[in-house]
């Protein structure tokens, strides 16, 4: 009796022990590894197992963990392997600094393309947000074949002129809130974060400037994957019209509204964001 006690007493031990480690394993912060793709070095995290390879690509001046936090925690790391990396010129990814030359977008998707053939990725589906998911877009339709689905928010592939006005209007980081401002001090310094910002919005308004604010609206037409367009209908930097656009320019490409979503739904609608977007990579 007492033999198989002790018994019972130990398979409940081993059982909470392999549970503690399962917990952090899947709860511990990824290890950031460094690539060299062609001349920069970039530097990125993949986490999780699954047979399905997600790439996050975050927005203006975005890093892993300003702009991909949610997704590489939040994902299911049993069904999903998720990549997120900081885009060449930002966070880890430096030097050398970006120049926000008018073709920077279709560079990141380039960049983005020769990176994940070196982590030998052969098809992945991309989340991109933002100037993440104009560069997504970019990648998707140069090459159509290695990209399994596509989802995208936050993005557009032209510029409106009353878009440029209100970038002006955030010009000056001093007048950001804090929650936006300190993560990005954090990873530039207050300095170089204002001057990259500046960059970042003079490269806009060239872009503005220039083809009537095209960026890449000759291009969407050639996505064929799935597609899902998500949109905050209180998005101040993105109209939405460019919603509707890429709506009927991505053939058989579905939609989901945020009522009193902004620019960053998936941080803003963090959990339900990404139920939705795991439900539709799922999907055959």
């Amino acid at each position: 009796m007492l033999l198989s006690q002790s018994i019972k007493i130990l398979s409940t031990k081993l059982r909470s022990i392999n549970i503690c480690k399962s917990f952090l394993s899947a709860n511990s912060a990824p290890k950031e590894q460094t690539i060299k793709v062609g001349k920069y070095n970039i530097n990125y995290v993949q986490v999780g197992t699954g047979r399905h390879h997600v790439f996050c690509m975050p927005g203006a001046l975005g890093t892993i963990w300003t702009h991909s936090k949610p997704q590489v925690e939040g994902l299911n790391r049993e069904l999903f392997t998720i990549v997120a990396w900081d885009p060449v010129g930002y966070g880890k990814s430096r030097p050398p600094d970006k120049e926000f030359t008018r073709d920077f977008f279709e560079k990141d998707a380039d960049i983005a393309y020769e990176f994940l053939k070196l982590l030998k990725i052969p098809k992945f589906s991309i989340l991109g947000w933002s100037d993440g998911g104009t560069s997504a877009m970019i990648l998707t339709a140069k090459f159509p074949d290695i990209v399994n689905k596509l989802v995208i928010w936050g993005s557009n592939s032209f510029i409106l002129p009353h878009e440029v006005e209100v970038i002006r209007q955030i010009r000056d980081v001093k007048a950001w809130s804090n929650n936006m401002r300190q993560p990005m001090i954090k990873v530039y310094g207050e300095e170089k974060f204002t001057k990259y910002w500046t960059e970042w919005v003079d490269g806009i308004e060239a872009i503005a400037l220039t083809d009537n604010g095209n960026i890449c609206s000759e291009l969407v037409k050639n996505i064929t994957c799935p597609t899902f367009i998500l949109h905050g209908e209180k998005d101040r930097l993105v109209d939405y019209v460019h919603l509707s656009y890429l709506h009927k320019n991505i053939k058989g490409s579905r939609v989901h509204l945020y009522p009193n979503g902004k620019h960053n739904i998936h941080i803003q609608y963090a959990e339900d964001f990404n139920k939705r977007v795991q439900e539709f990579l799922l999907q055959p």
